[in-house]
């Protein structure tokens, strides 16, 4: 399946400054597949190393880190020889090696020719608590949860993505409800990248739904698994109440939804972990919409979202019918998926925050730096076109864009321009 990523995996390659590389993602983005599918691709050979399997390769990074001997025990382990011009060698789940991170930092430093692509589903929290990572000797990409972007692409619908990214509304026009179509398809299917497939490949929403249970009970599992057992059962209070946090019309996160009386000094380094896991994502407040946007942030209050808005469909047991059927049964809930859907997509380019007047009469879902512009976007579940909150914060603020996302077709007035939500890779 068609992955954007693959496109700075080949930027990394043919820089002559290259360092080691880490891939950083949730368990189940597709981090495995995306590296030995760019191996197979852009090298003669590959050698793919998964400590996690490969229990004897553990402490080979004990007692020294000589690159030639860790070379040749590569070799012995997979059986190929290591061309340093024409081999990738891929180290997965790297954090279960001890002193694993800190190898990379010998790899630069005494054998740059080497190309390293390192990656562990929990290596976000693995760099966190690591006190010799190796800062600056090492290259990062992200991986995330597939976009609505490649979904439409893996659908074979190119055209109408490069259509939407040329913003030739025209073209765009007779294809709006096969495009919202799309759209409420992927709010039920998600990025998960083995959800995908398995539709792609038999078309069973089922099949899709059974996958995403599985993810969510592998996420669990991970908990007990890695999590410091000091705040395995916070970890857990969180997770499961992030739906019933997102379903309140307010949708700041609430300490006391978890347990009554709870303050952020209880949960937050549980919050942290999840975060570090990149299993959910962290809206700020913004008290100011000046550039730096980071300089006015309120770090106290924030909104959570889930990774994936398949698997927050799976956590609420939504059906493919109510989904589909641009059902009015969800109500509130409607406007949570909505801005579940946007964070998601927004979070693979910016830092995601929010705005809200000191009395909380208008709040905008979503605020971004782009450039040397602050953008306000409000996010409309259907086809409302009624944008208060966004008229109270262009009256005090008077910003040059103003965004409406929203299921109705473009339209461009004097002071905002609506865009439909299918078109949001595009902003």
């Amino acid at each position: 399946m068609y992955r954007n990523l693959i496109k700075d995996l080949i930027f990394w390659k043919e820089k002559p400054n290259r360092k080691p590389l880490i891939i950083q993602g949730a368990r189940q983005v597709g981090k495995t597949w995306l590296m030995k599918s760019f191996g197979e691709t852009h090298f003669k050979e590959v050698v793919y190393i998964n400590f996690e399997s490969s229990v004897r390769l553990q402490n080979i990074f004990k007692d020294d880190f000589s690159i030639e001997r860790i070379i040749s025990i590569f070799e012995i382990e997979s059986g190929k020889k290591i061309i340093s011009e024409s081999t990738l060698i891929i180290l997965d789940e790297i954090q279960e090696a001890y002193k694993g991170l800190t190898a990379l930092k010998y790899f630069q430093e005494n054998a740059p020719k080497y190309f390293v692509i390192a990656a562990g589903s929990l290596i976000g929290v693995s760099i966190q608590k690591d006190k010799s990572f190796p800062v600056g000797k090492v290259d990062f990409l992200t991986l995330y949860p597939m976009s609505f972007e490649e979904f439409l692409i893996n659908h074979q619908e190119e055209g109408l993505v490069n259509a939407i990214k040329k913003n030739e509304w025209s073209i765009i026009e007779p294809f709006h409800e096969k495009l919202t179509n799309y759209l409420r398809l992927f709010y039920f299917v998600g990025g998960m990248p083995e959800a995908q497939k398995s539709y792609l490949d038999n078309k069973s929403l089922t099949e899709v739904r059974n996958i995403q249970q599985k993810i969510l009970l592998g996420y669990e599992n991970d908990f007990a698994k890695y999590a410091p057992i000091t705040i395995l059962q916070k970890i857990r209070m969180v997770w499961q109440t992030i739906l019933g946090q997102l379903a309140k019309e307010n949708k700041k996160f609430i300490y006391g939804q978890i347990k009554q009386g709870a303050r952020a000094k209880d949960f937050e380094e549980a919050i942290n972990w999840l975060v570090n896991a990149g299993l959910i994502l962290k809206s700020y407040l913004v008290t100011k919409p000046t550039i730096p946007l980071k300089a006015y942030v309120n770090f106290d209050i924030f909104k959570l979202y889930l990774i994936d808005i398949g698997l927050l469909n799976a956590m609420a047991n939504i059906s493919e019918k109510i989904l589909l059927n641009k059902s009015q049964i969800l109500t509130e809930f409607k406007g949570a998926l909505t801005e579940q859907f946007v964070a998601q997509e927004f979070n693979q380019n910016f830092e995601l925050h929010y705005w809200s007047s000191e009395k909380a009469t208008a709040e905008l879902d979503f605020i971004i730096q782009k450039n040397a512009d602050i953008i306000p976007i409000e996010v409309k579940a259907e086809e409302n076109l009624k944008a208060k909150s966004l008229k109270v914060f262009e009256d005090r603020y008077q910003t040059n864009q103003a965004l409406r996302l929203s299921m109705s077709f473009y339209r461009k007035e004097t002071w905002l321009t609506n865009f439909p939500l299918y078109t949001i890779f595009s902003i």
